[in-house]
């Protein structure tokens, strides 16, 4: 096998329309592929309407994509880059025949010759960067009382709601946990509602046991995530419990009203992977091997990119 140390480093244009939740999932690919061959990433970001920047002189040997706007931007992005592999993550809707690679989640159960599904979704996880992200922020986090959990709080979605009365029960739970000596790391969402992001300051803005972030200053998401001893996440979010299953540390879901559907599936997988488990009121410890979906799919794009440049 070629040394990827001595391969010629490729472009790779990481195209979304900036949303965090779309940019995590491709740029994570990104970072996955670099990790297996030399690539330079250059993020693109391209509007949901209207006309296309300029993506300058570069022409890319690989392109990745996540959202709708990025699919509109396919289509003209492949005429102008013929020679580049195109990727995109999720499901693209009508617009499969403008790329060579498909990452959807298997819980779409999309179909198709060029589809490579995984669970859940890619993420930047990586041992290395929660490791950067827990010394970044050691000492907020050594603050903190020891055992440690994380919430990560998702919001209203087309399948869950986050209901006062689902606020009010998960109110109750992170205030029993606080009064077992559990410290707290908390931190919410553009999705989760204003009155409960409210109610989360009240209660716990005061409190040396809980760091309460809300999206002012520097992101301790992934330390968040390194220095936990639990992971308690909410069911909405595909993207965080993908991540929070990618870290080896016990995760707990956290139900909100609705009907799950298709999400349902994944739940059991990640349940069947060892990583999830619902949470009925008591704390436990397990172990598991951490979910490297994301490494995997890297492994099927580079085999296309190889492919593409033997030609």
């Amino acid at each position: 096998m070629t040394d990827p140390r001595h391969q010629p480093e490729r472009a790779c244009f990481v195209v979304t329309d900036g949303r965090r939740g779309m940019e995590n999932q491709a740029l994570g690919l990104a970072e996955a592929v670099a990790r297996l061959t030399p690539l330079r990433i250059l993020p693109v970001q391209v509007p949901r309407t209207g006309a296309l920047p300029d993506a300058g002189p570069i022409a890319p040997d690989l392109w990745i994509g996540c959202g709708m706007a990025a699919v509109r931007a396919a289509g003209e992005h492949r005429r102008a880059y013929e020679r580049a592999v195109f990727v995109y993550v999720q499901d693209p809707g009508f617009a499969h025949h403008r790329f060579d690679l498909i990452i959807p989640p298997e819980h779409d159960r999309m179909r198709g010759g060029n589809a490579f599904a995984i669970t859940g979704s890619p993420n930047r996880i990586t041992q290395e960067r929660l490791g950067e992200a827990e010394r970044a922020f050691a000492g907020q986090i050594a603050a903190l009382p020891s055992p440690r959990a994380a919430v990560l709080i998702g919001g209203d979605s087309r399948h869950h709601r986050l209901t006062p009365a689902v606020a009010a029960d998960l109110m109750e739970r992170l205030c029993r946990f606080r009064a077992e000596g559990i410290g707290l790391m908390i931190t919410t969402s553009r999705r989760t509602p204003e009155a409960f992001v409210e109610a989360l300051g009240q209660q716990f803005g005061d409190d040396a046991g809980a760091w309460l972030h809300t999206g002012d200053g520097p992101n301790p998401y992934f330390a968040f995530l390194a220095g936990a001893d639990w992971i308690f996440v909410t069911e909405d979010s595909t993207n965080m419990l993908t991540e929070a299953a990618a870290t080896g540390t016990p995760v707990y879901r956290l139900a909100l009203e609705g009907k799950p559907g298709k999400f349902a599936h994944l739940y059991s997988a990640l349940e069947a992977h060892g990583a999830v488990r619902p949470f009925l009121g008591r704390l436990d410890r397990w172990s598991y091997d951490p979910l490297h979906e994301t490494g995997r799919a890297a492994q099927a794009v580079l085999e296309i990119l190889d492919h593409r440049g033997d030609i």
